[in-house]
């Protein structure tokens, strides 16, 4: 089981998160949807925390942390049990994609050079990059560059994916190559939670949607009922507007 408990994050004075409470059967596919500004990135990046929340518990499998009392230890812990998608890709500009695979295997799980770089062809050739292997960023497209991203994140073998609206920054052109390959880490039954405002691929890979809005998780359920008979009128509204 993965999820939080009482998850809370202020700015200041701004609660971004307000006590969420979240659980994630292994294997599921949890996509997150709702307006810009509601807290759904945050949620992601408390959840390894790349944002520090303030206050509840993270789950991964049979890692709890509490957020008030987690030690860097805990931390790195929780780091090494989740991968994280980034918006804008988070490549090292100046590493092949070959190398932006293999780091975190070498640096945080300690695999041997000689192991990391066979995990990272392996990799490469199941996202169609393996003729890529010694590119750097620059010379690949944005969706090439965010295959790698989720081929860096797929080679950890984590409990948990994590992908912060990973179609976001790509031109259009783009967008279905790395829909696509979501899909497929999806197939293999990769625990997965997304943030997204592609609602059409919401629906067809999710397992659950959650609604987020004002940092609070406002309903929750199957994609054919918060897509055709939402129960809240805030959930109403922005489909309304979205669609």
């Amino acid at each position: 089981m993965t999820g939080v408990s009482g998850l809370t994050k202020r700015f200041g004075t701004n609660t971004v998160l307000d006590n969420i409470d979240l659980e994630i059967e292994d294997g599921e596919r949890v996509v997150i949807i709702g307006p810009s500004g509601t807290g759904k990135s945050t949620l992601l990046r408390a959840i390894n925390f790349l944002d520090h929340p303030d206050a509840g518990t993270i789950t991964v499998g049979d890692l709890s942390v509490d957020a008030a009392r987690a030690s860097r230890r805990n931390i790195l812990a929780l780091r090494r049990r989740t991968a994280f998608v980034f918006q804008n890709y988070a490549l090292f500009a100046n590493k092949t994609a070959r190398e932006n695979i293999t780091e975190a295997l070498v640096t945080v799980q300690k695999r041997s050079r000689a192991d990391a770089e066979a995990r990272a062809d392996e990799v490469l050739r199941e996202t169609g990059l393996l003729d890529k292997a010694d590119s750097y960023p620059a010379a690949l497209s944005g969706g090439q560059q965010q295959r790698v991203g989720i081929g860096r994140a797929m080679a950890l073998d984590a409990d948990l994916m994590l992908f912060d609206e990973p179609t976001s920054a790509l031109d259009p052109e783009w967008v279905g190559e790395v829909l696509d390959l979501m899909r497929r880490v999806a197939e293999q039954r990769q625990t997965m939670l997304i943030v997204t405002h592609e609602m059409q691929f919401a629906r067809e890979i999710a397992d659950r949607i959650v609604f987020m809005d004002g940092g609070r998780i406002v309903e929750q359920g199957p994609p054919s009922q918060i897509f055709d008979a939402p129960h809240d009128k805030r959930t109403r509204d922005f489909l309304r507007r979205v669609g």
